[in-house]
């Protein structure tokens, strides 16, 4: 077993072919506090993951919310930040087309990520898979759909400068699959207002 990522609310460990993922304990906050957010936080996510098996997620094997952990399948593949580094822009946007379609469904069944950036999505036999629902959460709000799609434009922004512009807008167009797109979307220039509002001062 070996680490591949520690993070600040949780440890990632590959056991063959499992991820085990473990809550780590806050010696800041009071320890009843402490394990009922932690316990609360582990049940969430294993929830969530089993509501989203009509898209591509980990399938869950365990979960133990008295020690804190989450054993879920590993998703041998490659990081979608990886692939938008190493491929050309047909193939990228193919992908980004792809990408909003899934977003859709799960907005459609008002599952909010939380955390989508591309280091959470894994490219695997041309289909993308969500990682790392940890902050993710259940809601119908166009508000929370739109600052999940907001997060992942930042994400781009960020990290691929060049060709976010177009990336995005495919991933806008095939998100209007989604039964909320119009609502969203209006949201979502909102949302983008304020940001720039924060940036500015």
């Amino acid at each position: 077993m070996k680490i591949i990522k520690q993070g600040a609310e949780a440890v990632i460990k590959l056991d063959k072919n499992k991820i085990i993922k473990e809550r780590i304990k806050k010696n800041y906050r009071i320890k009843q506090i402490d394990e009922k957010l932690r316990k609360f936080r582990t049940r969430r996510e294993g929830n969530i993951l089993r509501k989203a098996v009509f898209t591509n997620v980990p399938k869950i094997y365990n979960v133990d919310d008295k020690n804190m952990i989450i054993e879920m399948e590993y998703i041998k593949g490659m990081l979608l930040k990886d692939f938008l580094n190493k491929n050309d822009l047909n193939k990228i946007l193919k992908i980004s087309n792809l990408l909003g379609n899934e977003i859709a469904l799960l907005h459609d069944h008002e599952i909010i990520h939380g955390d989508l950036t591309t280091t959470n999505l894994i490219l695997k036999d041309e289909k993308i898979y969500f990682i790392d629902f940890g902050l993710a959460f259940i809601s119908h709000k166009s508000e929370d759909k739109a600052v999940d799609l907001y997060l992942l434009k930042q994400a781009l922004t960020s990290s691929f400068p060049q060709i976010s512009e177009q990336v995005f807008n495919i991933i806008l167009q095939s998100y209007h699959m989604h039964k909320q797109h119009n609502e969203v979307l209006e949201r979502l220039k909102k949302v983008e207002k304020r940001g720039r509002y924060k940036n500015a001062q």
